[in-house]
């Protein structure tokens, strides 16, 4: 039987579900319900991207070689260190006749589902990717399953700059559903504390869209903390900050004081978009009590920030950024195409890479 979830692609060990195994099966022939995308990039998930470059040096062969390695072995991309992923941007091969994701052929889409769990095989050995950047131009196939998720591209956008946008899609839609709730809740009971937001990591990808989103949920005033100088001077030219913060996410009194120095006080909501572990501490120490913290790092242990809350006996609600909102890719390309100044860090970007 043909699983909605893909069970039936799992080769071992049986009876986990995709994302939880070790080996799948890509082999190009879909069932009924499934969809086969002829593949054109990956865009590797932050963490993974770091943890293989800096296990490896910067050696971009080497890093080619060890994703590789990982797809041929695992028939997906999931780093086995950071347990991460990432997306794609293909073009649909084949639909299923089954299939309940509305995708034709011909169709150029970026799933939304994480690599981690999307059976995969390339065939040109990487050849056009010199392993320096998440962005990885390729050929092969993939496979979706009928709960997987997909966005047909927009015509009127790099496929680039729309993979990179969509890649971390989930963290501005989150961020706005947490401030909204935040600011309604104050407007109806009749207080006019204002909403305060701080996002870790204010100048990447999921930082700026979710700096971006935060404003626009109502937040009066927002702070981007950056690590280094470059950083604070994009994100202020960008002006997708109320003010920005330089601290190391890592050092948790520097980075509660740039925060609370930025606010003027803790912030309601803190959102974690960094891509290097150890910042658990510090987002929780930055947050006010009866505040919440958002993680959208696949660098973040959890076990570090539950036990972190409990010794600093701070009162928080922690939340894990899933990947999925309802309307989550549609938001965060309203978002591109709004803001100008999401747009402008995000060609930055691109072109570095």
């Amino acid at each position: 039987m043909t699983s909605p979830v893909g069970l039936h692609r799992v080769v071992e060990p049986a009876g986990v579900l995709p994302q939880a195994a070790w080996r799948l099966d890509a082999s190009a022939a879909i069932a009924p319900n499934e969809v086969r995308i002829r593949v054109q990039r990956l865009n590797l998930d932050a963490a993974s991207f770091r943890q293989l470059s800096e296990k490896h040096g910067g050696n971009g062969d080497a890093v080619r070689a060890e994703v590789l390695d990982i797809i041929a072995a695992r028939g997906k991309m999931q780093n086995p260190v950071t347990g991460s992923g990432g997306m794609l941007i293909g073009t649909v091969e084949e639909a299923g006749r089954r299939s309940p994701l509305g995708l034709r052929a011909g169709d150029r889409v970026a799933t939304l589902v994480s690599l981690t769990l999307t059976p995969l095989v390339i065939t040109d050995g990487l050849a056009q990717w010199d392993g320096r950047s998440e962005q990885v131009p390729c050929a092969g196939w993939a496979i979706l399953f009928a709960r997987s998720i997909a966005a047909v591209l927009p015509p009127d956008e790099d496929p680039q700059l729309s993979l990179a946008v969509l890649d971390v899609c989930g963290a501005p839609a989150l961020t706005a559903r947490v401030v909204s709730r935040y600011v309604e809740e104050r407007q109806r009971s009749g207080d006019p504390t204002p909403v305060r937001v701080a996002v870790i990591g204010g100048a990447g990808k999921s930082g700026s869209l979710s700096l971006a989103a935060a404003r626009r949920a109502g937040a009066a005033r927002t702070v981007g903390v950056v690590p280094v100088a470059a950083e604070r001077d994009a994100l202020t030219a960008a002006g997708l900050a109320s003010v920005v913060a330089l601290a190391d996410a890592r050092d948790p009194v520097g980075l509660s004081t740039a925060v609370t120095t930025a606010l003027g006080v803790p912030a309601d909501v803190t959102v974690v978009c960094v891509d290097v572990p150890g910042c658990e501490h510090g987002a929780v120490l930055a947050t006010a009590d009866g505040g919440t913290v958002i993680f959208f790092s696949m660098a973040t242990s959890f076990s570090a920030a539950a036990l972190g809350a409990e010794g600093l006996a701070a009162d928080v609600t922690m939340l894990v950024g899933n990947g999925y909102v309802p309307g989550h890719a549609e938001l965060a390309l309203g978002l591109l195409r709004a803001e100008p100044g999401v747009r402008q860090l995000f060609a930055a970007r691109i072109a570095a890479d």
